[in-house]
Formats: structure tokens, sequence, C-alpha cells
């Protein structure tokens, strides 16, 4: 069998940061690495699942949601893909909206999208203070990403 590309980064080189995975026609996927693998630091299921609702929520009613196809957890639990159209949205203007979107997930104000029964099958663990936290503390390492670093 093939080995699928996320299996020929190197682990134990790789920093948190914000990466390019793959090119699928127009479908690009983005690696944003909070946590540096094969440490033993990982994000807890409660912050992961956190930083998803509020990421999502604020990149489907952003200025780019057209070109959103996909923002989810890794089962690494060290960070999320962002899927997108790059006919729609260029790889430079994902990372400036990356940058954008987790700044805006450190100062999210309110209640938490989707925390109820009917919205979410898990939604007991939904934090706002740990979302908040995670995406600041995120929004910290990619501050100064761009399109030219991000290469693995």
């Amino acid at each position: 069998m093939e080995r699928i590309a996320s299996f020929q980064v190197d682990h134990n080189r790789l920093e948190p940061g914000m990466y390019l995975s793959r090119r699928d026609g127009d479908i690009v996927t983005f690696d944003l690495r909070f946590k540096k693998p094969n440490t033993g630091s990982l994000l807890s299921n409660a912050e992961m699942h956190s930083v998803e609702h509020i990421i999502a929520t604020l990149l489907r009613n952003g200025r780019a949601k057209d070109a959103v196809i996909y923002f989810g957890p890794m089962g690494c639990q060290t960070g999320f893909y962002f899927l997108f159209d790059s006919r729609r949205l260029p790889e430079a203007d994902a990372v400036e909206l990356v940058k954008e979107t987790f700044a805006a997930g450190a100062a999210f104000s309110g209640e938490m999208p989707g925390k109820s029964p009917v919205e979410c099958g898990n939604y007991i663990n939904l934090d706002v203070s740990l979302a908040r936290k995670q995406c600041a503390d995120y929004s910290g390492i990619i501050q100064n990403w761009t399109a030219e670093k991000l290469a693995y």
C-alpha cells in the first residue's frame, strides 16, 4: 500500500506551526500543528473539541466562508486540518485568514457555538475558556507566518 502524505513527514523534527499538507486539485489542506509531535504534549479532548467549535464557526461565517471546506482535529491530538478551495482563496490569503481567525478565537466572547444536546453529540466537554487559551497560544506561534513558511 502507498504511504499517505502525512506519514511521510518526519514527526520527530516537526515543530508547531502552519504547513501545506497536500493539494488535491483545487482543494488545499493545511496542517495547523499546535503541539510538537512525539513529546507526550497533546491537546486534551475538551481543548480539541472546543477549538473546533469556535474556529469552524468563525471560518464558516467569515469573509472566506465560500472557500472553506473543512476544519477539524487530527487524530494524533497535536493539531487540526483546514481544507479550502484554492480557486476562491489563494494560499497566501489562507495563511492570513488562519491568523485572523485564531486571533478572533482568542478574543471570542459569548456562548460556545453548538453547545447543546441537539447540536452536538458531546456538548458536555465544550469550554470557551479552553478554546480561547489554545487559540491565543496558537495565534502567538503563527503571528509572523507567511506562505513561504508553509513547507514541512
